[in-house]
């Protein structure tokens, strides 16, 4: 595969990753906000991925695994904080 390819794919990760950031600062909602967040955590593991494939380096996908599930359970935190208000659960 061509190495250029790849480049243009990073940088329109990193595209992305710039709009996502934009929408996280500006978003109407809260709900708009960590949708970009989790949106911003996601092209994060695929430039890592990319990176990796760049550089030739494949045990760098074992943090991209482990960064998107930090931010998978950051996400699911989060919303149970905005949803309930507090984060334990009283059993009921």
């Amino acid at each position: 595969m061509d190495y250029a390819v790849v480049a243009v794919s990073a940088l329109a990760v990193l595209v992305t990753m710039g709009l996502a950031l934009t929408r996280a600062l500006l978003g109407p909602t809260l709900y708009d906000r960590i949708l970009a967040v989790n949106m911003f955590g996601t092209k994060t593991v695929l430039l890592i991925a990319v990176f990796a494939f760049l550089s030739g380096r494949t045990n760098i996908l074992d943090i991209a695994l482990i960064y998107a599930l930090i931010n998978f359970i950051g996400v699911v935190a989060v919303l149970k904080l905005v949803e309930r208000g507090n984060l334990y659960s009283s059993g009921e």
